[in-house]
């Protein structure tokens, strides 16, 4: 497909985007090409914008790694596409498939992995190139600005529960309410867990109780750790999805005996360091482990729990053309759910 197409990209770290007419790309062997309706505009994204990671993103830069659209045209060799096909596209660009870690189920965590809207150019444009070995298959009357979020915040919160391994009537804190919290508070509740909320936010902390939240506390009015112990004698497990350094070591406190927490939320430059109390995680046995996004296969599962009206997204729809104005909303804690940018 020849033309021009709209995107918003960035060409120097720590820059505005800017919405410019680029060529529309063209796919290559094992590519498809994407007419993008709907992009989720994710934490991450401010990340790579404001240049908080080491290595920074690929420039220049088009972010976005929440993606649904339509196959637009297909590569040599893609088999299993048909033009018109409704697709999704996460984080995770790709992998080698022949690592250790791909070998064993943990494509996660190769050393080869790209990533879409920081490797590679993401979802911020009208059109956009995939591999289509790594996209997820929607069906045709999906709700694409609805399941966007869910190939980012649903897939990452839902590995990050399961990697706690926490079961079905036993205790979850959800510590940090937002794009990815208000999904993982739903994802934790069809596992069958009883949920504890944390957040600073009262509005965010009524939304978490809306969704099925048994328990929450502002972390802001009340030591969230103390009042957790008191009140449920700790959780078995522990999901962040906050960006403040202290939410990573109040969760560790909030874990009971033989507890698991699992740090999804990344933050960035100096607050992405914590201290802990090695004599607490000796003595109780506590488990604290990261979760990356997630495979091929948690990304059906969770589009399949969001499919089956089992999570929901919050979201709010916004045109490519304010996305500096969301980046700046994001910065100072004001989106509620989940912006999508609409480019239909």
């Amino acid at each position: 497909m020849q033309g021009k197409m709209k995107a918003a990209i960035q060409r120097k770290t720590g820059t505005p985007l800017k919405i410019e007419t680029l060529p529309i790309p063209q796919p290559g062997p094992g590519d498809i090409l994407i007419k993008v309706t709907a992009c989720g505009v994710c934490h991450s994204d401010l990340h790579a914008i404001d240049g908080d990671w080491n290595p920074g993103p690929v420039l220049p830069l088009i972010p976005g790694h929440e993606v649904a659209g339509h196959v637009a045209a297909i590569g040599a060799g893609v088999k299993g596409f048909r033009l018109g096909d409704a697709v999704g596209v996460p984080w995770m660009y790709s992998a080698c498939g022949q690592c250790e870690f791909c070998q064993a189920g943990m494509e996660t965590i190769c050393k080869a992995a790209e990533a879409t809207g920081y490797s590679k150019p993401g979802g911020y444009a009208e059109f956009m190139l995939a591999d289509a070995a790594f996209v997820a298959r929607l069906p045709k009357k999906a709700d694409l600005y609805a399941i966007a979020p869910i190939l980012c915040a649903g897939v990452t919160t839902y590995r990050g529960l399961k990697r706690t391994k926490v079961r079905p009537g036993q205790w979850m804190a959800v510590v940090g309410i937002g794009g990815l919290g208000h999904i993982a508070v739903q994802y934790a509740i069809a596992m069958g867990m009883r949920v504890a909320a944390v957040d600073v936010d009262d509005e965010k902390l009524k939304l978490a109780k809306k969704l099925g939240a048994e328990f929450t506390v502002n972390a802001r009015k009340a030591d969230p750790v103390a009042a957790i112990q008191e009140k449920l004698g700790g959780t078995h497990g522990a999901v962040v999805t906050a960006v403040a350094t202290q939410a990573f070591e109040q969760a560790i406190g909030m874990l009971r005996p033989a507890g698991t927490v699992a740090y999804i939320g990344l933050p960035g430059g100096k607050a992405d360091q914590i201290r802990a109390s090695i004599s607490a995680i000796t003595n109780w046995e506590l488990t604290v482990t990261g979760s990356n996004v997630g495979t091929r296969l948690d990304l059906n599962e969770a589009v399949a729990f969001a499919l089956n009206g089992l999570v929901k997204a919050k979201i709010q729809k916004a045109p490519l053309s304010q996305i500096n104005r969301i980046m700046n909303d994001m910065r100072k804690g004001r989106i509620v759910g989940r912006m999508v940018l609409d480019l239909a």
